[in-house]
């Protein structure tokens, strides 16, 4: 004779339900607000590889959501138009650079040892996408309103950089004094155009380490003191 076994079936109290169904609300809300971030930041890096392989002007939305791997439907949910998405991908990297060229620097070092840390940590950073560092650089300027506030902070933030660097009481104590807004800027231009010119010629974004350490030590180092006859 077979004993047959009944199982009771399991008994969920009203609190332990609630719970569950709480955990799993409190999940899928996390998610849904994870989702945006992650879809935008997988369009600016669709963006910055649309660059690499046809550079800003021949590159299309079509390119951007194909190696993005979402749809036109989804851009179009995060950014009016391919310049903007560039623009905010500019920004992006450019605050970027600008942190990772502060933290590069030992500021208990001598002046020309910041300096030149300064200029690698710069150098570094254009060469490791050197496709965007010039597009930055020869595209940007010619989109209109918009990229011209991005461009203007841009400038701003690398001219507050540098007086932040080259004020420390280290350097002070060395001679050294924040540069004028002025000098800041020719400094910056020169840098840049030197960066976008070897590029454009196919050299190493690296070659030129020496030539703009020299040229930065000579206009921000130490100036002479000048004895005037009494």
């Amino acid at each position: 004779m077979t004993t047959v076994r009944t199982t009771q079936p399991e008994v969920t109290s009203p609190e332990t339900q609630a719970g569950a169904e709480t955990g799993a609300g409190a999940q899928t809300e996390a998610e849904a607000a994870a989702a945006p971030a992650e879809f935008r930041r997988r369009l600016l890096e669709g963006m910055a590889a649309a660059i690499r392989e046809c550079g800003f002007r021949d590159s299309t939305v079509a390119d951007v959501v194909r190696h993005a791997r979402t749809s036109r439907r989804t851009f179009y949910e995060h950014f009016p138009s391919k310049q903007a998405c560039f623009t905010a991908l500019l920004q992006e990297s450019n605050a970027a650079m600008v942190r990772q060229i502060a933290v590069a620097v030992d500021p208990g070092a001598r002046w020309d040892v910041q300096v030149r840390q300064a200029i690698e940590a710069w150098i570094a950073g254009a060469q490791s996408d050197q496709a965007l560092t010039l597009s930055w650089i020869r595209d940007l300027p010619s989109l209109g309103s918009d990229a011209r506030h991005l461009q203007r902070e841009s400038l701003e933030a690398f001219v507050v950089l540098i007086q932040n660097l080259s004020g420390t009481p280290e350097l002070r104590a060395a001679g050294v004094a924040p540069p004028s807004r002025q000098l800041a800027i020719l400094l910056l231009g020169g840098l840049r155009e030197l960066i976008a010119t070897t590029v454009e010629d196919g050299g190493d974004i690296g070659d030129i380490t020496e030539a703009a350490v020299q040229a930065t030590q000579a206009l921000l180092g130490p100036r002479p003191t000048i004895d005037r006859a009494p």
